[in-house]
């Protein structure tokens, strides 16, 4: 950073300092909170930076994993025990989500949720928090496409609801969070930021493993090492729901939809299915498996957006375009729903 003084807006070389100090101490990972008393339970969160990195075209599908914005993912695959609690609260005040999953455990990865399922389970985290769902269904409980009309319309994602701040991720956010190294700026080919498969484990969170070659799902939390961006178990454990429909055009709500990451059970060979090169398997969205289960997607923190742009304002040297940088930036979070 030049360190001569802004002589004309000496303020801005303050806040300069303070916004960059605040920006790198933002942490990575953070938990958000749903439900309330005994239903009470938090996701943790990954931050997904690097707007705008180019695709990798080594992969399936190809290209895959350029996305335009920054994001969150879930650190962690969602659990029995967030289903039963998001049952619970859901209950409470008339609109019981009913979700049906397998029973191994609290912290076991939920499976056996359809698509719908999940998608009606992210619904729930946004009205709880007072947001716009993300997926459109009728009266009758079936899966509609947004329409023109329709706040939050998004002409490029016919699924899901631009006001929405939970989501199901896409196929490109999915691949990104789970093979893309923002510091380096490649893409590896397995999600433990290595070209080597990882060491396959029943347990735990060593780095370079992941549970494949196993008797059954680790706990979410304990279910291998870290990708580059710091989520577990995009390779390994259970499946996982992506967003997308199978064409990558999201336009039939009836269509297969796609899901990857492979799961806990034997591999014969070599264990390319955890791979970016991996099959990319689908379903049609009524399916459901044992093996199967998904995470959550999210828009950024309104806090690390304000202090980005604060950032970007403070470090802007051009003397008068203070008003425009505000308005622009300002103008960006302000459109933005959280």
């Amino acid at each position: 950073m030049n360190s001569r003084p802004h002589r004309s807006l000496p303020i801005f070389s303050l806040l300069a300092g303070a916004a960059t100090a605040a920006t790198f101490a933002i942490p990575t990972t953070r938990a958000d909170l749903f439900g309330s008393g005994e239903n009470l339970f938090e996701i943790e969160f990954v931050s997904i930076g690097a707007p705008g990195n180019v695709a990798d075209t080594t992969g399936v599908p190809n290209p895959a994993g350029s996305v335009p914005y920054s994001y969150r993912i879930g650190k962690y695959e969602i659990s029995e025990q967030m289903i039963h609690k998001a049952n619970a609260a859901s209950a409470e005040v008339g609109a019981p989500l009913g979700i049906t999953i397998d029973q191994r455990g609290p912290d076991k990865p939920a499976t056996r949720a359809s698509w719908f399922e999940a998608a009606q389970f992210v619904n729930w985290l946004n009205t709880s928090k007072g947001s716009t769902p993300a997926y459109k269904f009728d009266e009758n409980g079936s899966f509609q496409l947004w329409q023109p009309g329709d706040a939050g319309y998004d002409p490029e994602n016919l699924f899901r609801n631009s006001l929405a701040r939970y989501f199901l991720p896409s196929v490109d956010e999915w691949y990104k969070a789970a093979f893309y190294d923002p510091v380096a700026e490649v893409y590896f080919d397995f999600p433990n930021g290595s070209n080597t498969a990882p060491i396959p484990v029943a347990s735990g969170t060593d780095p370079n493993t992941a549970i494949y070659n196993q008797a059954g799902p680790a706990d979410i939390t304990l279910a291998g090492g870290p990708s580059p961006f710091g989520t577990v178990a995009q390779a390994g454990n259970v499946w996982e729901w992506e967003e997308t429909e199978v064409d990558l055009v999201n336009d039939n709500p009836q269509d297969n939809r796609g899901f990857r990451g492979y799961a806990w059970f034997s591999i014969s060979g070599n264990p390319i299915g955890l791979s970016s090169s991996g099959m990319h398997f689908i379903l049609l969205p009524s399916n459901v498996g044992g093996d199967l289960g998904f995470r959550v997607a999210s828009v950024p923190e309104p806090s690390s957006i304000w202090l980005s742009a604060v950032l970007l304002f403070a470090l802007s040297g051009r003397k008068g375009s203070a008003s425009n940088g505000t308005y622009l930036r300002f103008s960006a979070i302000k459109n933005l729903s959280f």
